[in-house]
């Protein structure tokens, strides 16, 4: 999805992920390698810097450097923070890189710090692409949606979890307990971790972003919308969006899942592999089922109830007897109601006390 003339800088608050790692993952020491693979799938990295006091990370030191990747040295003054030095090194750093190499279109920052949203802020003025990295169990809920697209480091590919430390706890590795007084016990934070938002809001649904995506994207757009435009426009409204969440292999394959299910309908583009999206022109017969559904749910809030999915293919069937799903191309009435919603013909959320979703017609 991304041009091969993608130029990327990387830079890792690498005590931050280190330790989230660690602590969140059981993962000692730092492997970098999922990180290294999933850049060089973006693009070409031309610069790695990564930021922290080595004298407490030898083995890591020696990994990284074997990975071509520049250790800045952040030692620990005697009655001043280390992590805040680190943190206006970096950021000094990047946006000097930023107006020096003007052939660096993506900077990488590596980190779950909510501190460096400045800094992404300040790199997307400079019309820089921001990829985001960092350990979904310590990352800020506020980094994510900052940056133009999110890779939480647990779900790379690579990354093997161990059994996470617990401080306070012997530990077992002599690494892992010169990683303890590295930083400050954080407070608590503020408002929900980016796991925590993630589990919130993702209903295991990929279909209402993409379609919605691409609904704005026709109203805006001069030609056909091809599916790499669309998946770049999908992670700029969440970028912590991955098809493989959701079972899929890839964008494509999670495109020709919906147009089975007569959501989408894709045409050869001009590039191979990269089709031209759309929602379905001939689909008459669908268009009144789904007119049907809308009709019936409607009817059921002027009664004043709260429509159930549970029951509601009976209600269809009373007004059209010989009703099926299957008829038209869907293997079950949930599918059926989920691409009505996906099309925004009606909204749908579940309900713990029923065990149900409910459904109303947007106003």
């Amino acid at each position: 999805m991304i041009n091969d003339d993608e130029r990327i800088a990387l830079f890792l608050d690498y005590e931050n992920l280190a330790i989230g790692a660690r602590d969140g993952l059981g993962v000692v020491p730092f492997d970098f390698g999922p990180v290294a693979d999933a850049l060089a799938e973006r693009g070409r990295v031309v610069a790695r810097r990564a930021y922290a006091d080595w004298s407490a990370f030898d083995e890591d030191r020696r990994l990284l450097t074997r990975a071509q990747v520049e250790l800045i040295e952040i030692p620990q003054r005697v009655g001043g923070s280390r992590k805040n030095a680190a943190d206006i090194k970096m950021a000094v750093d990047a946006i000097e890189l930023a107006f020096a190499r003007g052939f660096i279109t993506t900077f990488a920052i590596g980190t779950g710090d909510s501190d460096f949203t400045p800094l992404v802020h300040k790199l997307r003025e400079l019309d820089k692409r921001v990829i985001g990295i960092g350990v979904q169990s310590s990352t800020s809920a506020l980094l994510p949606p900052a940056c133009d697209e999110f890779l939480f480091y647990d779900r790379l590919p690579g990354v093997e979890p161990g059994q996470p430390v617990r401080r306070g706890r012997a530990r077992s590795r002599p690494q892992v307990a010169a990683l303890e007084p590295l930083v400050e016990e954080a407070a608590p934070a503020e408002g929900p971790t980016a796991a925590e938002e993630s589990a919130q809001t993702d209903d295991g649904d990929p279909a209402q972003l993409v379609t919605r995506t691409l609904a704005g994207l026709q109203r805006h757009a001069d030609g056909p919308v091809l599916a790499s435009r669309l998946k770049r426009a999908v992670l700029r409204k969440d970028p912590t969006f991955d098809e493989a969440d959701h079972g899929f292999r890839g964008f494509g394959e999670l495109l020709r899942h919906l147009e089975s299910e007569h959501v989408l309908q894709l045409r050869a583009g001009s590039a191979q592999g990269d089709p031209e999206v759309s929602f379905p022109e001939d689909g008459s017969e669908v268009d009144e089922a789904f007119a049907l559904l809308v009709d019936v749910v409607r009817q059921l809030q002027a009664s004043g109830s709260r429509p159930q999915l549970s029951g509601l293919k009976d209600q269809l069937r009373k007004r059209r007897p010989d009703f099926s799903e299957k008829r038209y191309g869907f293997n079950t009435f949930l599918s059926f109601a989920k691409a009505a919603r996906a099309r925004n013909l009606i909204g749908m959320e579940w309900d713990e006390d029923t065990s149900s979703y409910l459904l109303h017609v947007p106003a």
